[in-house]
């Protein structure tokens, strides 16, 4: 099975890793000894000859100390109890960063945000049967799922399956192992507004992937 790839938009992965590194004044060989990435990658990363697959991503935020917002170019600010930050993210047809897997692919919506208390995310399952999943996704935090096109079918491992329709939602500890599942023969679309972060979930989908049956 080939790594689940990672595609960012609209900001390409090369003028965001080119930036984050000069930003944090470090040399490909700096960046290479901190996230175990080899030079010859990110060399040709920053030269747009190569994208990056989803566990490389992470290595790279995890070791640069970044989540996936700040590698898009928003350094965290710090915000103060009680005081309005001003912050604000539009998300136009075609926005978000999307990372593709096999089981799913999800566009994450306000990317370009850092430090937000929770994930907005369109998740678009690929799986017609939970027997496509080696194990349960699992990740801190709480979730809330809305279908938007098609039915979907959720697996969690301390109740039966059950299947939401278009217009129907679910909102679930994400701590209990779950699973999206596309109901039917039809697309299936649904909008997931996930606590965390981005390469919190992104980490999780990847060890799920990774277990045995």
């Amino acid at each position: 099975m080939g790594q689940p790839s990672v595609k960012l938009d609209p900001v390409k992965l090369d003028e965001a890793l080119r930036a984050l590194r000069r930003r944090l004044g470090l040399t490909m060989a700096e960046v290479s000894q901190r996230t175990g990435v080899a030079v010859s990658t990110l060399s040709k990363v920053e030269a747009g000859k190569m994208s990056l697959t989803y566990d490389k991503l992470t290595q790279l935020c995890r070791g640069l100390g970044v989540d996936l917002a700040e590698l898009l170019g928003n350094p965290v600010r710090p915000v103060d109890e009680g005081s309005a930050t001003g912050r604000r993210s539009i998300n136009r047809l075609g926005d978000g960063a999307i990372v593709r897997t096999e089981h799913y692919d999800h566009c994450y919506l306000s990317a370009d945000v850092s430090g937000k208390a929770f994930v907005p995310l369109l998740v678009e399952p690929q799986a017609r049967s939970f027997d496509a999943f080696p194990d349960f996704v699992r990740h801190a935090g709480e979730e809330f799922v809305y279908v938007l096109e098609g039915a979907l079918e959720i697996h969690t491992e301390y109740y039966k399956p059950v299947v939401l329709q278009t217009g129907e939602s679910m909102w679930l500890d994400s701590q209990m192992g779950h699973a999206y599942v596309a109901h039917g023969e039809g697309r299936c679309r649904v909008l997931a507004v996930c606590s965390g972060t981005e390469t919190e979930l992104i980490d999780a989908l990847h060890a799920a992937g990774r277990k045995s049956p």
